[in-house]
C-alpha cells in the first residue's frame, strides 16, 4: 500500500465510520452501557475529523508546491 492509498484511506468518512461502528458494537457486545457507546463514538468521529482536515490540507498544500515549483522551471 503505496503512501497515497493510505492517506486516502484515513481521510475517508466510510473508513471511520467503519471503525466508529465497530467499536461501538464492540463495546456494547463487552457489556457497556449505552451512554458510553456514544461517548467512544463521538470521540473517535471527532479525532477522525481533525485527522482527515490535516492530512487533506497537507495535500492542498504539497499540491499547490508542486505546481509552483513546476512554473518556476519553465519560468527560469
Amino acid at each position: 500500500m503505496s503512501k497515497e492509498d493510505l492517506i486516502r484511506k484515513l481521510t475517508s468518512r466510510k473508513f471511520w465510520a467503519a471503525v466508529c461502528a465497530f467499536v461501538t458494537l464492540l463495546l456494547v457486545a463487552l457489556g457497556s452501557d449505552e451512554s458510553e457507546a456514544k461517548q467512544v463514538a463521538a470521540i473517535i468521529m471527532a479525532g477522525a475529523t481533525v485527522l482527515s482536515y490535516i492530512l487533506g490540507e497537507g495535500m492542498i498544500d504539497a499540491a499547490r508546491e508542486g505546481k509552483r515549483e513546476d512554473t518556476e522551471e519553465y519560468t527560469e
